[in-house]
């Protein structure tokens, strides 16, 4: 598919990608927008000028509002419908509705250097899942016992735990660094004060689409049709703050407090071409047998190239580029989306149009492809030397940590653009 507007070839932005925004321009009111390269389509456009059409005649318009949520929740032929109408419409040897109507791509195609991006959804509940083997493998090295790092329920089930749903940010919104209780040590009782050991975490975050019924469950083999599509999360996080309080209902005030994910959605279908198998979850592979609910057909896992770099203020000053402390990749999480999502309803907890889920740090095999500061540095005992000299164990204000993420295959680029935010001293 070649589109008729002019793109970079490499931009991860092509018509296999096609992802799904919400922008503003000037101040003007958000509404939902479609990335082509360095292009945004305004669908509510094309939608009021009866281009497109969500879900066919005699619905109500859903690409005028300040969410994806209307949209997500029509489920997956309404997506497929309209991604197929588009890739159309963008392509120079499809419809000419767009590509010989200068009028309407002057009211329908806004540079992207002149939009502003907002949160994509409204994230009605958010869940933090723990599914990379190697980093909760590396945790459980540091904090307990090296010969024993997984917890006995690990391998059997995706662990995961309640977010908060309030502080997710999209990307380029600053972070303020969270303060609360600290335990420098364990013969000395706590202190109040800002996080001293503020870290980042990689992580791949789904939206739910067309969700269940309370008391119902999704079974992993029909969880694609559920999931929407795919963002890059950073789920901050104090490891001191954390330290204190986890023991023994899990994360609190040091995650809640900020959860930055990318701004454009990048659609399930976009992804499926980098499927690859995953690491097997049977006995023959040393790991033990999964319940049945859990089975998963097909190739589970993605080929996704992820990358982590920090700027510190002494690089922004200078024009130093940010610099690159981790490469990564998703296809080293042991527990599926699909997996996630089924284990997450097989309660019958009901799922919603806009709920995020992500999939917790993501770490490889090697000590360059580690998530999280915390590993990256193994607790700061191997402190990271930056481009302007300074060292870093954890974030100090003023560094701001760019993620990004594509997926490629021959001449087929799908890019996921950057998660960023900048730390900003704790106030009062």
């Amino acid at each position: 598919m070649t589109p008729f507007l002019d793109l970079d070839p490499d931009s991860g932005f092509g018509l296999h990608n096609l992802p799904y925004g919400v922008f503003s321009v000037d101040g003007g009111s958000p509404r939902v927008g479609v990335r082509v390269g360095d292009h945004v389509v305004d669908l509510s456009v094309l939608e009021a000028e009866g281009v497109i059409a969500a879900a066919g005649g005699g619905r109500a318009p859903v690409f005028g509002q300040s969410s994806l949520n209307a949209f997500m929740g029509l489920g997956p032929d309404a997506w497929s419908a309209l991604r197929t109408r588009l890739q159309d419409l963008l392509s120079a040897e499809g419809s000419p509705a767009l590509r010989e109507s200068g009028t309407l791509q002057d009211k329908a195609i806004v540079a992207l250097e002149d939009v502003a991006m907002h949160l994509p959804a409204e994230v009605g509940d958010y869940t933090d899942f723990y599914s990379s083997r190697q980093h909760a493998t590396n945790v459980g090295a540091m904090f307990r016992d090296p010969d024993n790092a997984l917890l006995p329920n690990w391998l059997h089930l995706p662990v995961g735990y309640h977010g908060r749903a309030s502080s997710v940010i999209v990307s380029g919104t600053d972070v303020v660094r969270p303060k609360g209780q600290l335990k420098p040590s364990d013969d000395t009782p706590p202190v109040f004060g800002p996080s001293r050991l503020l870290d980042i975490e990689l992580e791949l975050g789904f939206f739910v689409g067309a969700g269940n019924e309370l008391g119902d469950s999704i079974p992993v083999n029909d969880a694609a049709r559920h999931i929407f599509g795919f963002v890059l999360v950073n789920d901050w996080s104090a490891r001191d703050i954390q330290k204190w309080e986890y023991v023994p209902l899990g994360p609190f005030l040091g995650k809640s407090f900020a959860t930055s994910i990318s701004p454009w959605v990048v659609p399930m279908a976009a992804l499926e071409p980098f499927r690859i198998p995953g690491e097997p979850q049977t006995p023959e592979a040393g790991n033990p047998a999964i319940l049945g609910y859990l089975k998963q057909d097909g190739p589970r896992s993605l080929d996704l190239d992820l990358e982590v770099a920090i700027e510190t203020e002494g690089m922004r000053e200078a024009g130093t580029e940010p610099h690159v402390v981790s490469r990564s990749n998703a296809k080293y999480l042991y527990w599926s989306p699909e997996q996630q999502l089924a284990h997450h309803t097989v309660n019958g907890c009901n799922a919603r149009p806009g709920d995020l889920m992500a999939s917790g740090t993501i770490s490889g095999e090697t000590e360059d492809s580690y998530g999280s500061l915390l590993e990256l540095t193994w607790r700061g005992t191997k402190p990271i030397t930056m481009p302007d000299g300074q060292e870093r164990k954890f974030l100090a204000d003023g560094d701001r940590v760019v993620m990004s993420g594509v997926a490629s295959s021959g001449d087929r680029r799908v890019g996921f653009g950057e998660v960023e935010g900048t730390v900003r001293p704790a106030r009062g």
